[in-house]
């Protein structure tokens, strides 16, 4: 083990590869896979930028020998944001945040209250789904109309998972649900396919909505997010959230913290990709979140605090939980401020 180690470690540290399969020494105990997963979890904390994970599977040898589990440890090189080839993590505020952008603004008066980089165009990920659903429901198609979800519909951008299976029916309604309320991909993408004139009517009704709303700086190639050619700027998606807040069910299906439906002959639970809805220090209108690697953890809201309404805008948050972390930080410094603003108007940071 010391020198598989000394290997690994290695190997994660060069960051040669963008992927590499590196066997470990067979198991025939939980206890050494257990030091085999510290093992990976330590490497994991030294190399910083690399994910290493391990799998897990049973060998069995012919001859009727004695089954082993068999460990291997994946190491992937973590790919930089286009944020951080930007240097946008470079600009020092005084909130200390982790999103390379960031916008806080008054939804009622647009008094800017907080403005870190939100000129930057970047790729968006999921946030584009906002737009999917204002274009969805402005057509005022049926909503009980069924949708069948198709192979047309499978992530060929980033290969990711999703536990709608080819097949599977939904009502309109119930795939806006899933694509906001969980960002589920294959929602996203048939509701877009199942558009008046199909896929690139859809998209190109994107576009034509975001020019008429004013987002100069944004632009759409596909209704899930998951191209970063989908890309945009904080304050142009601030004006999104504004005008995605004006439609009900957007509002309720965004913030739904779960929603159950049938896939095959099982039904499934999905959940809210924002912890927030359901914590009861939050009064939130509407939300959506978004990641792939080339936009880092993203995270738009409007939400009511210190008795105004603001829509808050995070882009390209290095951590898992970072942006979050962001979004408390400016809540407590909103309600911190909160006796002040009655007597002087807030600088803008």
């Amino acid at each position: 083990m010391p020198h598989f180690r000394k290997f690994l470690s290695a190997l994660v540290l060069a960051l040669g590869a963008s992927a590499a399969l590196v066997p470990a020494a067979e198991a025939s105990t939980r206890a050494e896979l257990k030091k085999k997963q510290a093992t990976a979890a330590s490497l994991h904390r030294i190399a910083g930028k690399a994910k290493v994970r391990e799998t897990l599977s049973v060998h069995a040898p012919r001859h009727g020998s004695k089954r082993h589990l068999v460990s291997a440890i994946r190491v992937e090189t973590a790919h930089p944001s286009f944020g951080q080839l930007a240097g946008l993590h470079q600009s020092a505020d005084l909130l200390e945040l982790k999103s390379g952008v960031a916008l806080v603004l008054d939804q009622d008066t647009d008094e800017v209250l907080f403005s870190k980089n939100s000129q930057a165009v970047l790729p968006i990920a999921s946030l584009t789904k906002l737009m999917t659903a204002v274009v969805v429901t402005e057509a005022r198609l049926d909503m009980t109309e069924p949708i069948t979800i198709t192979d047309d519909d499978i992530d060929t951008e980033k290969n990711s998972r999703s536990r709608l299976r080819v097949g599977t029916t939904l009502r309109r309604e119930e795939m806006l649900h899933l694509a906001l309320m969980s960002s589920e991909n294959r929602a996203a993408n048939a509701l877009g396919r199942n558009y008046p004139g199909g896929l690139a009517t859809f998209v190109a009704a994107m576009n034509a909505k975001a020019q008429r709303l004013g987002m100069r700086d944004t632009h759409y190639v596909e209704p899930t997010g998951l191209s970063s050619r989908n890309q945009s700027s904080a304050r142009d998606l601030a004006i999104l959230v504004k005008a995605a807040h004006e439609v009900q069910i957007i509002r309720e299906l965004s913030t739904s913290p779960e929603y159950e439906v049938e896939v095959g002959n099982r039904a499934v639970a999905f959940h809210n990709t924002n912890g927030l809805v359901k914590s009861p220090q939050w009064d939130i209108g509407l939300q959506k979140t978004g990641y792939i690697s080339e936009a880092g953890r993203c995270l738009v809201m409007q939400a009511k605090m210190a008795g105004r309404h603001l829509i808050m805008v995070f882009l390209d948050s290095a951590g898992k939980y970072s942006r979050i972390g962001d979004a408390e930080r400016v809540r407590r410094w909103v309600m911190e401020s909160a006796p002040a603003a009655a007597h002087e108007k807030k600088p803008v940071l």
